[in-house]
């Protein structure tokens, strides 16, 4: 498995894994605005880092690192990197993906000299949490927040 920046040919591929995954593990439904943002790459690429894990069958999955700076930014503190929209292709499961994929977003935390790393995650992605607590994320509820009605996202930090 390599890890590596999203190219532009890949761009449709990672938008659609991404609100595929969203969708077919429950996250959202068909219709919510949210899937824009999810399938939009072109634009996550020019105003954040977009990473994939492939391997010689293809595109495995992906996550958002949003550096200082970065309009994709939602609750890292000034000193901190964050990550967002981290998405894991059902057959690739199992397979350490994710987790290369968080282990990535730490050492571009710690090689752009930041303090820690922050994300958010949706309160119903437990298998997801299971991960960044193994990475030594821990839970910061006084920043758990709701972008909208019904949703919450659980806020998790990691000190490097």
């Amino acid at each position: 498995m390599e890890i590596r920046p999203v190219l532009p040919a890949e761009y449709d591929e990672v938008g659609r894994l991404t609100t595929d995954v969203y969708i077919g593990d429950g996250f959202l439904t068909l219709g919510d605005d949210y899937l824009l943002e999810l399938v939009d790459t072109a634009r996550r690429t020019r105003e954040a880092e977009v990473w994939v894990a492939v391997d010689d069958r293809g595109l495995l999955g992906s996550v958002t690192f949003c550096a200082i700076g970065s309009s994709y930014r939602e609750i890292a503190r000034d000193d901190e990197g964050e990550f967002r929209m981290l998405a894991v292709s059902p057959v690739a499961r199992g397979r350490g993906v994710g987790r290369a994929l968080v282990e990535l977003c730490l050492r571009r935390s710690r090689e752009l000299g930041y303090a820690g790393v922050r994300m958010s995650t949706m309160d119903k992605m437990t298998s997801a949490h299971r991960v960044y607590e193994r990475l030594g994320f821990t839970r910061v509820p006084e920043d758990d927040w709701s972008p909208i009605p019904g949703m919450t996202l659980l806020a998790y930090q990691a000190a490097l």
